[in-house]
């Protein structure tokens, strides 16, 4: 199967899995190994200034934590950030920082923001990450989990994390859109 890192996945609306219902994943790495991403729409009650005081300034709002994927969710921090372009109109590329889409990509949270080289504007912070082991996900979109689109570096650092769900199905017409108006309350199956 065709790799999606780089893209979304936005899950069915009838998806049982409670770690993914009505979730937009964003896919960094997919390969033979197996695939990385985080839940982009997730967000969770501790506030950044009080886990990682440093990035706190540079939150994109809302200035919270998110839940990355069930995988590590105690141990594992990831970032994404968004960088301004230089003079030059590219934005510039540092050992802290790692592009993904456009001006977004991942940033070492084991820094300051400070140490990052570059014009950093904003960060959102994941604790855990989605994980798929060798062909686990290739399973999943064969047996049609997930629909897989193209992701927009909004969509990222979205401001309105509870309608991207419906954002993200709408904008791509036909039966996706309509996808989006699937009743909350409709009994989810297990995939």
């Amino acid at each position: 199967m065709a790799s999606t890192a780089r893209r979304l996945l936005v899950s069915v609306p009838t998806l049982g899995d409670p770690n993914f219902f009505r979730s937009v994943v964003f896919i960094i790495e997919h390969n033979d190994d197996g695939a990385v991403g985080v839940i982009l729409n997730q967000p969770t009650e501790a506030r950044v200034d009080d886990a990682l005081p440093d990035w706190a300034a540079v939150a994109a709002p809302p200035a919270v934590a998110f839940v990355g994927g069930p995988v590590q969710q105690h141990d594992a921090v990831i970032g994404l950030a968004r960088f301004s372009a230089g003079d030059g109109g590219a934005v510039e590329h540092s050992d802290a920082w790692q592009p993904l889409l456009g001006p977004i990509g991942t940033v070492d949270l084991g820094r300051t923001p400070a140490e990052v080289s570059g014009r950093l504007e904003a960060v959102r912070v994941f604790a855990g990450y989605s994980g798929w082991g060798p062909g686990q996900l290739d399973d999943e979109l064969e047996q049609g989990g997930w629909f897989v689109v193209d992701a927009h570096p909004d969509d990222l650092l979205t401001p309105d994390p509870s309608s991207l769900w419906r954002v993200v199905l709408r904008r791509q017409g036909g039966d996706l859109a309509v996808s989006a108006n699937y009743p909350l309350d409709a009994e989810p199956t297990a995939n």
